[in-house]
């Protein structure tokens, strides 16, 4: 049987970064995503199972059923793409048997526990960590190699007892458009499980409802020796605008449920500037009236100027899954079991982002998110406890079985 570490490493040398830029032109956005599917196709099959990826860069498989009871159908899903943060190909990673202090990347970077103080709980661990140049691509790769090693380890060991079970590694998960087609009919699943969460005993099953907002600002260009009372600068209203919204609902000064607006981006001249906006929050009435406010301070600066000069579109992204997922809480609740059978404490919190649960809830699949073992994600900090990875793949094993002794 193959160790999740070697999937694991084998997966993170692929670069499979997801380009934002080509969302709406093709899917998968990048053509390492499309030839890592095919690697895990050709895995799934030589497991023994029917394996299939169509062009959108979309594996499925299934594993079947090996009794007669009328079990659910479930399934488990991660993402094959890296965030487009950061390049997204490691191909030295550095293995080290953790003793404590901090961790040396390279000669100019290191995990500081000054910083990252949750690293000295993984005292005597062996950790995977980047060389400081790239992320390490835990986000979803591990997701990916603890499912497949759940797999095989139900396929050399059939005396457990196991309804069908569906698999599905997904393309562009990072920027949100992934499973915008993802065929949950025909998938067939009663319900699902994304193996792509953080810490040891991460459990969830509430994300935000998130939205986007494309600000464009129209300004005056005169010559400066002549521009008072009619130059109009763009770059100076995108500084107003945003001052309006405030310093304490930004990501870097909220936590737990809190929402944010989160500039992302801004760029212009005196003529034009172009600022781009996240929202997020996981309350749906405080999400809509989020939005409201933002329309607000557009349509105050159109008063104040007496024409149209700054406009916004703003496009809900997903919502929070929990609306669906509180419904059907029993699938939480065998994740729960699961965890506590291997003596891992169960962390449940809300997401503060998104998984493709939080798609796939509203699309009709209930998709709770279970941890991976990762730190630190999205950054050349990232890392993770191969023994973390183990135990994620054991969860997956215990869900399953929890499933079966239900009914």
């Amino acid at each position: 049987m193959k160790k999740v570490s070697e999937r694991f490493l084998k997966y993170i040398a692929m670069e499979t970064t997801s380009d934002p830029k080509l969302a709406e032109e093709k899917k998968p956005t990048s053509k390492g995503q499309l030839e890592l599917g095919k690697v895990l196709k050709k895995e799934l099959e030589d497991l023994g199972l029917k394996a299939s990826i169509n062009d959108e860069g979309f594996v499925f498989a299934t594993l079947k059923a090996n009794t007669d009871k009328n079990l659910p159908t479930l399934a488990f899903i991660s993402h094959m793409d890296t965030s487009p943060e950061m390049y997204g190909k490691i191909e030295n990673p550095q293995i080290i048997k953790y003793e404590g202090g901090d961790i040396k990347l390279n000669d100019q970077r290191s995990i500081k526990v000054d910083q990252f103080p949750q690293v000295e709980k993984l005292k005597g661990l062996n950790l995977i960590t980047t060389r400081g140049e790239s992320l390490l691509g835990a986000d979803d790769k591990a997701g990916i190699a603890e499912i497949m090693t759940a797999l095989e380890y139900l396929i050399e060991n059939p005396e457990i007892i196991h309804g069908e079970v569906k698999v599905a590694f997904t393309p562009d998960e990072e920027i949100g458009t992934g499973c915008d087609t993802f065929p949950v009919k025909d998938f067939g699943a009663d319900f699902a499980y994304t193996v792509d969460g953080g810490g040891l005993g991460e459990l969830e099953y509430e994300s935000f409802n998130a939205a986007s907002a494309d600000v464009l600002i129209k300004g005056k260009s005169i010559h400066p020796g002549s521009a008072k009372n009619t130059m109009i600068n763009s770059m100076t209203l995108a500084r107003k605008f945003d001052s309006l919204l405030g310093d304490v609902r930004r990501p870097e000064h909220t936590e737990g449920y809190e929402g944010f607006f989160h500039l992302l981006s801004i760029k212009g001249d005196i003529e034009n500037t172009h600022m781009e906006y996240i929202i997020r929050e996981h309350d749906r009435k405080r999400f809509e009236d989020m939005k409201d406010e933002f329309k607000t301070y557009i349509d105050f600066f159109n008063e104040k100027y007496g024409e149209e000069l700054v406009t916004v579109e703003i496009k809900d992204s997903y919502y929070n899954m929990g609306e669906i997922i509180k419904e059907k809480m029993e699938i939480v609740d065998y994740a729960k079991k699961a965890m506590e059978n291997l003596n891992i404490k169960p962390l449940i919190s809300p997401i503060r982002g998104g998984t493709d649960g939080s798609k796939l809830s509203f699309m009709g699949l209930p998709t709770p998110n279970i941890f991976t073992g990762g730190m630190n994600f999205h950054g050349v900090y990232e890392l993770i406890p191969i023994e973390h990875m183990e135990l994620a793949s054991k969860v997956i094993v215990e869900i399953i079985k929890e499933v079966s002794k239900d009914i």
